[in-house]
């Protein structure tokens, strides 16, 4: 393993992920949901590939097994330009999320993706996260019984032996397996991490450049090089709801990594890590034959059709161009659900958006039959959105949802059945003993509690949500309802004037989740003052058949004075 100066290679790893897929956006996003994003990984694998057949250079490609299932073209590609593939396991998940015996299944079942689509034996594998020696080295054993031959995971620290620091051989239950650890410098105080990725991006350059050009010189085993395509990607759709953390450690500085990788390819020698171990001729399976995509099969329809309820599905939008390409892509598994029972149709309504909304929406649904797209020439509302999709509705059960898709609208096939003939109204109630939330900030779960303790004090319906977007409703029932307020708060009125109509209420259990493109259009402080005067409206109207406007300075004992004044005069009328 000993090299001069004039021959010496070192590692490139290349990590092939998408930005959906990454740790710092674990908690907010879910393995169910990633083919709801537009996937940029293969144009920037395809972009990678070309850099470094610029230069020459070959890598080892981590593949996450989840992208080989989904695009084994791009993992083909991958080897016909000369490289190697490896494992990066099915998910990208933690250990701590695993068994032994599951991570065992995890990098088998990501090995028979990955094979099938290679024709190339998995011979390494990276880890989701960078691994501990003290606490994480059973892995080794794992791999090694399953005749992986190097594993490239482990981030050394100041207390570890100095051979752990670089490449070194490891031998578990009579079998040896190569560690490639992540290179890193010692300060005296700790060790840096100076192998690429966040770490090129964040620390300044100069500092990495002498550090890596130190290890080049002095150390005989190869420094290891890694980076993520995504990182080549400055142009990528920003999450805006993760942490400002988050935000800095996935965003800054994204255009600084590519010319940051061409110079060190420029300056180094790099290679794959089976071509490193000699081992590039026993990749091949010998068996392997390409098989072609499979095609797609055309479906004719039958002539004899079912009848199917028709419901309508209408979605406000208010400067929501960021989100639209997830909502495209959640819609199409939505309306397959649905259309196993139901024959949907989609109304959009434009709420005078000053961004691209309008035009995407025709791009992305105008062209579709069951599909209307209606503008607001002026601001107006969610509310009157939602008021506005009714009008236009042909259907008796009319469905409305958030654009961000903050409530997973694939529970709509459940909610729609509740819609019985005793039945007016169906909502999502993420406050009701089953639902639950996801990643929402406290003071917003605050405000919308406080707010429906509120409700429940001035109107007929004890719910546990008042103010959900996500309903089911009875077209009949609302079509004519007197709604006055048409933001945010004239979604709890349309509830509100229903229940005191005296139709029937039904909460849906579900999970709310943060926003993940784009900010809410709600204005808090106004929102909270806006809910008192609906509520002295409300409460008003209950009592005295009749609104009866109330200062908005209204407080909350105001309030529980008018409940107990309605409870009194309703004993009375008994």
């Amino acid at each position: 393993m000993i090299q001069t100066a004039t021959t010496k290679k070192h590692l490139l790893t290349v990590l092939v992920e998408d930005y959906f897929h990454v740790g710092a956006f674990e908690k907010l996003i879910r393995e169910g949901n990633w083919s709801r994003f537009d996937p940029r990984f293969e144009n920037n694998t395809l972009k990678t590939l070309d850099l470094l057949d610029e230069f020459g250079a070959k890598a080892t490609f981590f593949v996450l097994g989840w992208i080989a299932e989904q695009n084994p073209k791009i993992v083909r590609e991958i080897v016909a330009r000369g490289h190697e593939v490896a494992s990066r396991g099915f998910y990208n998940r933690s250990l701590s999320q695993l068994t032994p015996e599951e991570f065992r299944e995890d990098v088998r079942k990501t090995n028979r993706i990955l094979e099938d689509a290679a024709g190339q034996k998995v011979i390494g594998y990276r880890a989701a996260e960078k691994l501990n020696y003290e606490k994480d080295a059973w892995i080794l054993s794992v791999l090694a019984e399953e005749n992986f031959v190097y594993d490239a995971s482990f981030l050394p620290i100041q207390k570890d032996s100095k051979e752990k620091r670089f490449a070194h051989q490891v031998h578990t239950n009579g079998k040896a397996i190569w560690e490639f650890p992540y290179s890193t410098t010692n300060l005296g105080v700790g060790l840096l991490p100076i192998s690429g990725g966040n770490y090129f991006r964040q620390i300044p350059h100069t500092l990495m450049r002498h550090a890596v050009e130190n290890w080049s010189k002095n150390c005989d085993a190869p420094f290891v090089l890694y980076f993520h395509v995504w990182e080549l990607d400055p142009e990528q759709p920003r999450i805006s709801a993760a942490s400002n953390y988050n935000r800095i450690r996935h965003y800054r500085k994204l255009d600084k990594m590519e010319w940051v990788i061409k110079e060190y390819l420029n300056r180094y020698n790099f290679t794959s890590a089976a071509e490193f171990l000699g081992v590039n001729d026993e990749l091949r399976i010998t068996n392997y034959e390409l098989r072609s995509e499979t095609p797609i099969l055309e479906i004719a329809e039958s002539k004899i059709q079912n009848l199917k309820s028709k419901t309508s599905i209408v979605i406000p939008c208010y400067n929501e161009e960021l989100s639209l390409n997830y909502l495209a892509n959640t819609l199409r598994s939505v309306e397959a659900k649905l259309r196993e029972n139901y024959e949907p149709e989609f109304i959009f309504v434009d709420d005078a958006s000053t961004d691209r909304t309008f035009d995407k929406l025709n791009e992305l649904f105008g062209k579709r039959e069951n599909v209307k797209i209606i503008r607001h020439e002026t601001n107006q509302g969610v509310a009157a959105g939602i008021m506005s999709g009714l009008q236009a509705a042909n259907t008796e059960i009319v469905c409305s949802m958030d654009c961000d898709c903050t409530y997973d609208p694939h529970e709509l096939a459940k909610m729609i059945p509740l819609l019985t003939k005793a039945v007016d109204l169906v909502t999502a109630s993420p406050y009701h003993k089953l639902g639950g939330v996801r990643n929402v900030p406290e003071w917003r779960l605050f405000l919308s509690r406080g707010a429906s303790f509120l409700y429940r004090r001035a109107l007929r319906s004890k719910l546990d949500t008042y103010t959900s977007c996500f309903r089911v409703y009875r077209r009949s029932s609302v079509i004519d309802l007197d709604i006055k307020e048409k933001g945010f708060l004239g979604v709890a009125e349309l509830l509100g004037k229903l229940d005191l109509k005296g139709g029937k209420i039904l909460e849906y259990p579900a999970v709310l989740e943060v926003r993940l493109f784009g900010f809410s259009k709600m204005k808090t402080a106004r929102t909270i003052f806006g809910h008192l005067k609906l509520l002295s409206r409300l409460s008003s109207e209950r009592l005295f058949g009749k609104s009866v406007e109330i200062e908005t300075s209204l407080t909350k004992e105001n309030l529980e004075v008018i409940s107990k004044e309605g409870k009194l005069a309703a004993n009375k009328r008994r």
